[in-house]
């Protein structure tokens, strides 16, 4: 990382920033959708059980991300007070936490899956592979949350393409592990859609292997003796990354467990063909949400830096950059989406009523990709300033106090039906994105009063 002086400048080096990190987005989704894609290739059984596993699985793991993405503005900020050698003891310190909380989500999940998945009244065998494909997919959980700590580790020092490449290594061995257990090939037994689980935990623990050996090899990471030089475990570490993640998580796992919510709800309400269909929209509209997502992780990464800097003039103006940016992009997205809603359709299954109901899924999720894009790029430039606690309060009343109770009394009480739920994530949205404008003003003005603004 360095300090950008000219907007071009500050340009140029965001997009450096970015574009490794939306690649590595892109491939961690990219994961997902080969489980969805694959398995739904294997039947609507398979794609409906991977689905509802993957709606419990996803607010988990971004939770989870959230709370270790403490990790890169507290490193980034310390690179910016060039205080490098505090940055080991972080990561350090990040590891025990990231191992715990695998623990838990593995405790919890042997308790509470069977009754969640049964509230739901799902068919039988949608049942089995949903359940199932968790149990997999569990054994790469702690391995996964590890590999989190040393990604936020590269990225918060400006080298986010250690990990893009690492994704990019991963990704088609995913695809054939996916292939092998789902289809059965290679003298394995014909798994479907569970398979998935399993295919994707083995990819957690190659890339995990993949990061270590990274700290290894490249010099500047090599220079932290991590993994050489160990710190014993500190409370007061510990407290101090947790005061920053679990709100930056619950943040996350509100927006996220919204769509999840959604999910298990419309199972309860609807047929397998329309959950299908509800995925399989839902699953590219996520795509296209790795554009904000990625510029928001970047704009964690700069405004961290310079703010750790005392640049606020120069954080703001990277605030301004990114989301304005955001929102253009996903303007060209949804005209994007809505051109091409039948193919897009068709990408996921080929029964005809799955297509038919898609393309309408993908109707109403064009309304809310500008609210998507303000409100993660808002949330990103909030947490480069380490402001968390309201942005999770903002979170917490947009999607669950808001959002998901219009939804739903638009899906059980009006004619929308299914759609009732997707015109409430776009309530949700608008409403968070609101806030955090609001809130971001609020810390702008606080900071040119607390900093003498460099220029």
């Amino acid at each position: 990382m360095y300090h950008a002086e000219t907007v071009k400048e500050k340009i140029k080096l965001f997009a450096t920033v970015l574009w490794p990190i939306l690649v590595t987005q892109l491939s961690y989704f990219g994961m997902n959708l080969i489980d969805t894609i694959m398995s739904g290739q294997a039947g609507t059984n398979d794609l409906a059980g991977v689905s509802v596993g993957s709606s419990l699985w996803l607010p988990v793991f971004t939770g989870i991300n959230g709370i270790l993405l403490a990790i890169t503005p507290m490193v980034a900020q310390l690179l910016g007070k060039n205080k490098r050698e505090e940055i080991a003891n972080i990561i350090t310190q990040g590891f025990y936490v990231a191992v715990l909380f695998g623990i838990f989500i593995i405790g919890v999940g042997a308790i509470l899956l069977d009754p969640v998945l049964s509230i739901m009244s799902l068919d039988t065998e949608v049942h089995y592979i949903a359940k199932h494909y968790l149990i997999g997919l569990s054994t790469g959980i702690i391995p996964f949350f590890l590999s989190i700590v040393l990604r936020n580790f590269f990225d918060a020092q400006g080298h986010p393409r250690i990990t893009m490449t690492i994704m990019l290594t991963t990704l088609p061995l995913n695809f054939l592990l996916n292939y092998a257990f789902i289809f059965g090939k290679w003298g394995l037994p014909e798994f479907g859609g569970v398979g998935a689980g399993y295919a994707t935990a083995i990819s957690y623990w190659i890339i995990l292997i993949f990061s270590i050996l990274m700290t290894f090899q490249v010099d500047v990471m090599r220079s932290y003796r991590i993994f050489i030089h160990w710190f014993v475990p500190s409370i007061k570490s510990w407290q101090h990354q947790l005061a920053i993640g679990i709100p930056i998580g619950l943040s996350l796992f509100f927006e996220a467990s919204i769509f999840s919510a959604v999910t298990l709800l419309m199972a309860s309400m609807f047929d397998t063909i329309t959950i299908a269909a509800h995925q399989a929209a839902f699953s590219f509209t996520s795509i296209i949400f790795m554009i904000p997502l990625s510029m928001s992780l970047a704009l964690t990464i700069v405004v961290a830096f310079e703010v750790g800097n005392r640049h606020i003039a120069h954080a703001n103006q990277y605030a301004r950059i990114g989301v304005i940016t955001a929102m253009v992009l996903l303007l060209f997205s949804s005209i994007f989406i809505y051109t091409f809603r039948e193919p897009i359709a068709y990408i996921y299954t080929d029964n005809p009523e799955v297509v038919v109901l898609a393309k309408q899924f993908l109707i109403f999720a064009i309304f809310y990709q500008l609210s998507d894009a303000a409100q993660s790029t808002l949330q990103g430039v909030l947490q480069g300033y380490k402001d968390v606690t309201i942005p999770f309060t903002i979170s917490l009343l947009s999607y669950w106090g808001l959002g998901l109770p219009a939804g739903y009394a638009l899906a059980a009480y009006t004619a929308l039906g299914p759609f009732g739920y997707w015109i409430g994530i776009t309530v949700g949205l608008t409403s968070a994105a609101t806030g955090f404008f609001i809130r971001l003003r609020i810390i702008q003005k606080r900071y040119r009063f607390s900093y003498k603004i460099k220029s």
